[in-house]
């Protein structure tokens, strides 16, 4: 008899594995497609396929998890994903044309929309079925650490077995890992507390569902707002991270410091580890969780921009722990929110947009920040970063004077119906 403590165990598992997997090649990723012959400009861009994949797929892949399964969803996931890491292995080998790394990287980006939206709708919904009573910041801030815990021990294993072997390694245990954990969901993983509709057909299903996300997502203002602030931060987030491997090893001065690279994922692991324990805590420091998200969403900022400004090794690295500690103390915030905002039977597919529109930003930002770098270098990118991220402060603000009771709710969201959602859009409030 499933249990809130036997669900949250399963969810804690599935996402180390899940990061343990997708982190062994976090630190080198940007190196290897460096080593593979690709500039700045086509590294970039080929992450920018990446997330541009995900913009295609994601809300397709959340109606899958909202229609089949969320458990289907995530099977599909390791299969896909396994896969095209290791055709990114044979381009790598093959040292293949650029168009053949856009397409592959749009089918990476296919792999991880079946997990976004369907594990976290996933542990909602069962945590609900299950009687669960305690704070869903807690829950998504244990998440952070575990993410955190697997995301310091691959991205470091990662760098140092690329250094020891050939930067192709890490890429492989990423398959292998895969595997092993389609094998433990296909086990453990069963969908509780919610019952896919597959009565009026696939195709019908997926409209009825996509309809009923646009009515309860993108028309609830509160909703909306802090949907739209993805963009900015999502995306200069993607680059920030990603742009700190190489630009480290250059104020490093070895280029073939792999090690060193690692350590950009690795602290930012750290940080994520400290930011878990403290996203409940933080929580209580704000009467309004969006309050807690301005003050991040600024914060951020600055920081991005001060890496721009310090060009000195031991800078950034410090920098860097306060960027990603910021980060992870406010995404749990950020998803007890959102999850107070919707409904049960949409939960999926709305949270698959959040993740499609900050992917969206991705597009934009990636290949605009890495032409920037190869122009002006990497401080002049963060720079620009900084600039950019900071264009979400106003769509929270705006989710903020919506005035939600989700703003203001400590604890596990209450099951929601669709007149629920449409009436928990209040008035706006004073500043």
């Amino acid at each position: 008899m499933p249990t809130p403590s036997s669900i949250q165990r399963t969810y804690l598992l599935l996402l180390l594995g899940n990061t343990l997997a997708a982190s062994f090649i976090w630190g080198i990723n940007t190196i290897f497609l460096l080593d593979a012959g690709l500039s700045n400009l086509e590294a970039f861009a080929a992450n920018a396929f990446f997330t541009a994949g995900m913009v295609v797929f994601e809300v397709p892949t959340g109606i899958v998890a909202d229609t089949i399964g969320r458990r289907v969803s995530y099977l599909l996931g390791t299969v896909t994903l396994a896969a095209t890491t290791l055709l990114y292995v044979l381009l790598w080998m093959l040292e293949a044309p650029f168009w053949m790394w856009a397409v592959v990287s749009m089918l990476l980006g296919l792999g991880f929309t079946f997990f976004s939206g369907a594990v976290e709708a996933w542990l909602v919904d069962a945590l609900d079925a299950t009687g669960f009573e305690g704070s869903l910041e807690s829950v998504f801030g244990r998440g952070q650490i575990v993410m955190g815990a697997a995301m310091l021990t691959g991205s470091v294993a990662g760098g140092y077995i690329a250094q020891a072997t050939n930067l192709g390694v890490p890429f492989v245990l990423r398959a292998v890992v895969l595997a092993a954990m389609f094998a433990f969901a296909f086990t453990l993983m069963r969908d509780i507390g919610f019952t896919p509709e597959r009565g009026d057909g696939m195709m019908r299903g997926m409209r009825r569902i996509s309809g009923a996300s646009i009515q309860y997502g993108w028309r609830v203002p509160a909703v909306k707002w802090v949907m739209l602030a993805s963009p900015f931060t999502a995306g200069v987030g993607i680059y920030a991270f990603y742009a700190l491997q190489p630009y480290l090893l250059e104020l490093y001065g070895d280029p073939e410091a792999y090690g060193i690279a690692g350590l950009v994922a690795a602290i930012v692991a750290g940080a994520q580890i400290v930011g878990g324990v403290a996203a409940p805590w933080i929580r209580k420091l704000f009467k309004c969780r969006t309050s807690a998200l301005l003050a991040a969403v600024a914060a951020s900022a600055v920081t991005l921009a001060l890496i721009g400004v310090f060009e000195s090794f031991w800078a950034v690295v410090g920098l860097i722990a306060v960027w990603g500690l910021l980060f992870a103390a406010s995404m749990p915030i950020r998803q007890a929110y959102l999850n107070g905002l919707i409904p049960s039977q949409q939960r999926a597919s709305i949270l698959s947009f959040d993740s499609m529109l900050g992917s969206t930003g991705g597009v934009v930002a990636q290949p605009v920040l890495g032409r920037s770098a190869d122009v002006w270098g990497y401080p002049g990118s963060y720079l620009l970063g900084a600039a950019i991220s900071a264009l979400a402060l106003p769509f929270v603000y705006l989710s903020k004077r919506q005035n939600d009771p989700a703003d203001y709710a400590i604890g596990t969201p209450a099951p929601l119906e669709p007149t629920e959602v449409v009436s928990s859009t209040q008035p706006p409030i004073s500043p």
